[in-house]
This record gives structure tokens, C-alpha cells and sequence, in this order.
């Protein structure tokens, strides 16, 4: 089964969003099943086959989430980021900006989701770079 070591080494490599599709067909090979990235504090929880769960520290200090979602700015911020013009941590708070708690991606359908504070789907994506 996979590892936080693992786990960073391949996040690691991700300089911005077009770098993640590749990120996620790395750690699913690594094992990874899905896994929620909390935008607050950006720990992360990792979930494998058969309950298999590790959990990293936060990596930034807390961020306020904004109480309302805005689906619609969420997505110009995924694009964005997708095409490179931001970083992680810019993205991270222009996400907790627009209303997003947490995303969970999942390897098996390749798909991300971002969830408000009430765990409603706000934007969900289908990975980009693949085919379904």
C-alpha cells in the first residue's frame, strides 16, 4: 500500500493544474483509491482498497471559507488553474474564496469534486486528459 512520503513525492511534481492529470494517474498507480483535500488547513486524507486511510498534516494556516458557493467562480478558478496561471496555495485561496470546503478526487472515475461547507456538490469534473 502506498505512503504520505509517497504521496508528497508525487504531489511534489505538481507546479499547477495542468500538471494534474498526471499527478492523478501516478498515485493511482501508487494505489490511491480517492482522496479529500480539506481546503482550510490543506491536509489531506488518502483512502485505499479495503478501508486503507493515512492522513497528512495541515500545510498552511487556516483559511476562511466563505459561507455562500459560487459554482460559477469556482469553475473560471479551475480553468485558470488548469491552464497554469496560478499556483497551488493562490488556488487553494481563491477556491476557499468562492465557498469550496474540500474536494474529494476519485481515481476510479476519475473524477474531482468540490463540496461546500454544507456538503453539497458545487463544481464536479471529470479529470482532464482523459477519456471516458
Amino acid at each position: 500500500m502506498f505512503t504520505l512520503q509517497q504521496m508528497k513525492a508525487a504531489h511534489a511534481k505538481v507546479k499547477s493544474g495542468a500538471d494534474f492529470p498526471a499527478y492523478v494517474q501516478e498515485i493511482k498507480q501508487l494505489g490511491l483509491k480517492r482522496y479529500e483535500f480539506m481546503v482550510k488547513d490543506g491536509h489531506t486524507v488518502y483512502i485505499g482498497a479495503n478501508g486503507f486511510q493515512l492522513s497528512s498534516d495541515p500545510v498552511y494556516p487556516e483559511k476562511k471559507i466563505a459561507a455562500q458557493p459560487l459554482p460559477a467562480t469556482v469553475k473560471q478558478v479551475i480553468t485558470e488553474h488548469q491552464q497554469g496561471k496560478s499556483d497551488f496555495l493562490t488556488f487553494c485561496t481563491l477556491v476557499a474564496d468562492a465557498g469550496v470546503e474540500k474536494w474529494v478526487v476519485d481515481t476510479e472515475a476519475m473524477l474531482c469534486t468540490y463540496y461546500d461547507l454544507s456538503g453539497i456538490t458545487v463544481v464536479a469534473e471529470h479529470i482532464p486528459g482523459y477519456f471516458y
